[in-house]
C-alpha cells in the first residue's frame, strides 16, 4: 500500500490532491480527492473549494435528479482564466525530447501556452507544470497531463528559433508527480 495512503488510514486526515474540477449533471462544480476519494464543491469565481459534499439517500437522489431536468440557459459563459506566467515543459505523447514553453492562463479546460515546437491541431501531447495552489490545494504540486492541441496559432508552418508558436490544449487527464 502506498505510504501516503497508509498514513491517511492510519491518522484519520488527509493531505488532500484534488483532480481537476469537474461539471455534475447539475451544472454545479465538484472536486475529488485523489487520495480519499473526498468530494468537494468548486467555485470557478473565486477558484477555491467550497464546502465537503455529503451523499444523499436515493430517495433524495431521485428529487435531485428531477430538479436537474429543469429548463437550462442556452447560452454557456466562457470557462474563466486563471493568468498565469510560468514554465512547463511538453512532448508528442510518450514520444520524443520534451520542449520548452511558457504558461499563459490556465481554465477549467485546459491550457493556453508558447513554444518554440510546433505540433499539428490535434495532435496529442503531454505537458509538465506546476499546477497552481488554487485548484490542487497544494504548494509545489507538478502534474503530468495528457492533452489534445485544439488550438495553434496561424502562422508559417516553419519556426524560426525566435518565433514562438501559441497554442490552446485541452486537458484530457493528469496525475501528480511526486519527488520520491
Amino acid at each position: 500500500m502506498p505510504k501516503k495512503l497508509l498514513e491517511t488510514l492510519r491518522l484519520g486526515s488527509c493531505s488532500h490532491e484534488f483532480s481537476w474540477p469537474r461539471r455534475a449533471a447539475d451544472g454545479h462544480y465538484y472536486q475529488v480527492c485523489l487520495v480519499c476519494a473526498a468530494e468537494y464543491q468548486y467555485d470557478w469565481n473565486s477558484m477555491k473549494r467550497v464546502k465537503r459534499v455529503e451523499h444523499v439517500s436515493p430517495a433524495e437522489s431521485t428529487a435531485q435528479r428531477r430538479r436537474s431536468h429543469a429548463r437550462r440557459p442556452v447560452w454557456v459563459p466562457r470557462a474563466r482564466r486563471l493568468k498565469m506566467h510560468g514554465p512547463l515543459r511538453y512532448r508528442v505523447k510518450n514520444l520524443g525530447s520534451w520542449y520548452e514553453g511558457t504558461i499563459e492562463n490556465l481554465s477549467q479546460s485546459g491550457v493556453l501556452f508558447c513554444g518554440t515546437q510546433r505540433f499539428p491541431v490535434n495532435a496529442l501531447m503531454e505537458m509538465v507544470f506546476e499546477m497552481p495552489e488554487e485548484i490542487s490545494g497544494q504548494k509545489n504540486s507538478s502534474v503530468l497531463c495528457d492533452a489534445r492541441i485544439i488550438r495553434a496559432n496561424q502562422g508559417a508552418e516553419e519556426s524560426s528559433d525566435s518565433e514562438k508558436a501559441v497554442f490552446a490544449a485541452a486537458i484530457l487527464g493528469y496525475r501528480f508527480i511526486h519527488s520520491s
